[in-house]
């Protein structure tokens, strides 16, 4: 971790994104009490971590691989940590409230061992255990990476109506982005242990801070052209002449980014298709192909008219270009990020 400082409200939700290795497992495993950090503290109510007892500190957590006790039963999973303090008469009591609040029935899963379970039932009763206890943070840790897309589907509504109706303060580790969407208001992402944007995903999509993030960010992946200044417009070999936010000297390498769904056929810039893909339920046509030398994406409405080899003259949205400092990798001239 690099320093990492952030805060979540009680009842807020907080999804973290990144690539592999950029410390979101060990960041939760040190919110969770699991590690310890170096320097810095975690505060809870602006209380250290550490002064307050295992035992009181509410912290439920989901992890991919369940981690349930396999010569347990479901019930004797769900109710560990309060036999843990020694409150064994409240486990069937609480096995219904748990099932009330989740809106998933479990009573039938109750005598049931993980390996005669699926995967989507060890997650319910992972999540179960969770919400078993006296809880005040619930951290899920890639929750659903198991599961096969549809379970995934089903598991991710489920989990989301069972947050809106038990606002428990949330910490949300995926690596799926429409799944940080779902399932938390705001998405903080990290690399190489230090956060790199915190925000709504909608802004992280429209206003990264870098080109990591314009990067990272979104399906497709946002396009991104090499070029240079010149006389306050920004140019490269192919086209050019769109004017750069701020001032910067002539020739200074600037990045520009455009999303997939602000370039459009008939204009100047042509793009070369090497692929021609169609999104039925979304009702779109993905184009890939190359601008010069730089794989380009370009989204348009259902189309069967073009096809792999043609030359398709587009149009950049001035509106909404992107533009970064080729050699920082910081946005340039963005109001939304400056207020």
């Amino acid at each position: 971790m690099d320093d990492v400082s952030f805060k979540v409200k009680g009842g807020g939700s907080l999804a973290i994104i990144g690539p592999s290795g950029s410390g979101k497992t060990t960041l939760l495993r040190m919110i969770a009490g699991l590690d310890t950090p170096d320097s810095g503290a975690v505060l809870y109510n602006g209380v250290p971590l550490d002064e307050i007892p295992r035992e009181d500190r509410g912290i439920g957590m989901v992890f991919q691989n369940y981690a349930l006790i396999p010569a347990w039963d479901s019930e004797q999973n769900i109710g560990f940590f309060l036999r843990l303090r020694k409150r064994s008469a409240e486990v069937p009591a609480r096995v219904q409230q748990v099932s009330k609040i989740t809106g998933v029935g479990i009573e039938h899963l109750m005598q049931k061992f993980p390996r005669q379970l699926s995967g989507g039932e060890k997650q319910r009763v992972a999540i179960a255990r969770a919400f078993a206890r006296d809880l005040k943070l619930l951290i899920f840790d890639e929750p659903f990476a198991n599961l096969d897309a549809k379970l995934r589907t089903t598991a991710r509504m489920e989990a989301r109506r069972l947050l809106s109706e038990y606002p428990v303060t949330t910490l949300y580790v995926t690596h799926d982005q429409q799944e940080a969407s779902l399932m938390s208001e705001r998405v903080m992402i990290m690399r190489d242990g230090h956060i790199e944007q915190v925000g709504s995903y909608q802004h992280l999509y429209y206003h990264p801070v870098n080109l990591f993030v314009a990067e990272f960010v979104g399906v497709p992946i946002t396009n991104l052209y090499p070029g240079y200044a010149r006389e306050g417009r920004w140019y490269n070999e192919i086209f050019g002449g769109y004017e750069i936010p701020v001032e910067v000297p002539d020739g200074t390498p600037i990045t520009l980014g455009i999303r997939a769904e602000f370039i459009s056929p008939g204009g100047s810039i042509p793009l070369t298709i090497t692929a021609v893909t169609p999104f039925f339920a979304e009702r779109y046509t993905l184009l890939e192909g190359f601008i010069g030398d730089v794989e380009s994406r370009v989204r348009i409405p259902m189309s069967n008219e073009i096809r792999v080899g043609d030359t398709v003259r587009c149009d950049f949205d001035s509106d909404h270009l992107l533009f970064f400092d080729t050699r920082s990798g910081e946005r340039l001239g963005d109001p939304v990020l400056a207020r």
